[in-house]
């Protein structure tokens, strides 16, 4: 049995994961929520899992008269409701927490990642921004933590794109890889030039083809910035070169990603376009359990179209790399502005356009630096969001 604890319960990956909790009772249970604001919700996972530790971000939900009623359920129980971000973070702590599940959304998750790993816990890792962002610190505490633990299972990537490559490696030398082939669907608009991109609203960027997520995923996935943060997370997970790391776009999405070898193999790992596959697979390493949901039928899939990404038009893509092979701290300035610049698009504040020149300003301002430390990063973001929320405010 693994213990749970699950950051980012009520988000699109968060909910999935409860499904893969309810598919296997006698292999997981969650002993311990984390929600934004939604404590309505969090209530009604609290009791339908029988969770008493839950911890919510937003201080100025404690009032509420949902929030009375999660603390008598919590406290009936033994357990506790605790407000603010550092409540999130010290469940990560918990002495009966196995794994984390980290699906916070930004580069508020990159905390809870640290203090996980820092305490021997397996980070089960959803939240891309703490790799972009923190890699440099979190792999020597990962690799630290696989030696203790005589395998590499400390820090499972719940991406559909790194569980599969993290799939395709298993049993073969990394010597022998290379290139890693990150797929991408391509998002709502591919094949659209820039002219055509200039009156694109947030409900169109919103729509997504292939995958069901939450809406800062979802206009990253738009704009290939979600590309770009794969890459330098595939950097940091595998130890890959960025010359060796290719992002390929694949729209039926049945293709999560691929791994060529010295002597030209490739492996593809494919399968249902379902992100509880990859979470499953995360939470049951290095076992592997019966199908979350129904698996590919290849005899109806059809065609599988490849094609190279246009980084002219998405921008963002470009930018990321270049941010991820300068390294340092820029990416924390690249990933910073982003945030602020999807924000500001989904509040109708930034043409959608503006989103990489945002991001691209704040890069150009703000430079690199070597990696020193978590509070470090912190003053850089915040910095990253101040110059990004002045190019807003000039639009």
């Amino acid at each position: 049995m693994k213990n749970i604890c699950l950051l980012g319960s009520t988000g699109s990956i968060g909910t999935q994961t409860l499904d893969v909790v309810a598919k296997h009772p006698d292999e997981l249970r969650c002993v311990a929520l984390a929600v934004r604001r939604s404590v309505g919700t969090a209530l009604a996972q609290a009791r339908q899992f029988g969770v008493h530790q839950v911890a919510v971000a937003d201080e100025l939900a404690a009032n509420s008269p949902e929030a009375q009623e999660l603390r008598a359920w919590c406290e009936a129980g033994g357990g506790f409701l605790r407000f603010g971000a550092q409540a999130v973070e010290e469940l990560c702590l918990l002495p009966d927490v196995d794994v984390v599940v980290n699906a916070l959304v930004g580069a508020a998750g990159l905390r809870a990642s640290y203090l996980t790993l820092e305490a021997g816990r397996v980070l089960a890792l959803a939240n891309k921004e703490s790799l972009v962002v923190g890699g440099d610190l979190l792999m020597p505490l990962a690799a630290r933590l696989n030696g203790l633990r005589g395998d590499n299972g400390a820090l499972m990537p719940i991406d559909s794109e790194h569980g599969a490559i993290y799939q395709c490696l298993l049993g073969e030398d990394m010597a022998e890889v290379t290139k890693l082939w990150v797929t991408a669907s391509g998002g709502p608009f591919r094949g659209r030039t820039r002219e055509q991109l200039t009156g694109i609203t947030p409900a169109q960027a919103l729509a997504h083809p292939t995958w069901n997520m939450g809406a800062k995923i979802s206009i990253d996935s738009s704009t290939l910035m979600n590309k770009g943060l794969e890459v330098i997370e595939a950097h940091h997970l595998f130890s890959m070169p960025y010359e060796k790391i290719e992002v390929v776009v694949q729209p039926q999405s049945a293709i999560h990603s691929m791994v060529e070898f010295s002597d030209g193999s490739v492996k593809a790992h494919l399968g249902t376009t379902d992100m509880r596959i990859p979470i499953q697979f995360a939470l049951s390493y290095p076992q592997r359990w019966e199908a979350p949901v129904a698996p590919l039928d290849f005899r109806t899939l059809g065609t599988l179209e490849f094609a190279a990404p246009d980084t002219d038009t998405f921008r963002c893509l470009a930018l990321a790399r270049q941010a991820g092979e300068i390294g340092g701290t820029l990416p924390c300035v690249m990933n910073a502005a982003n945030e602020v610049a999807v924000a500001a698009f989904l509040a109708e504040q930034l043409p959608y356009l503006g989103i990489a020149e945002c991001v691209e300003d704040a890069m150009e301002a703000l430079g690199s630096q070597p990696v020193e430390s978590l509070d470090q990063l912190a003053a850089i973001d915040a910095a990253s969001r101040a110059r990004a929320r002045q190019f807003v405010a000039g639009q």
